[in-house]
């Protein structure tokens, strides 16, 4: 399921990035790789969501978390 629709407060798996080569490369230079498990901190349906990926909390765009690909676990 795409990560804008996942709520706070879950944790989840990347599964995929559904599209843009240079927005994969952007996602995994900043820790979005696939299979890796992070933090849903905020995400209130507006504005940015905010994940927490190895202890780094990065602010997402709500164009970019529809791209990103996610199971909750």
């Amino acid at each position: 399921m795409p990560l804008n629709m996942i709520d706070s407060g879950k944790n989840v798996i990347l599964k995929g990035i559904t599209r843009g080569s240079r927005l994969k490369r952007k996602l995994q230079d900043m820790g979005l790789t696939p299979g890796v498990k992070f933090n849903v901190v905020s995400n209130h349906r507006n504005g940015p969501m905010i994940v927490d990926i190895r202890g780094t909390r990065l602010a997402l765009g709500r164009g970019v978390v529809s791209k990103i690909l996610v199971d909750e676990f």
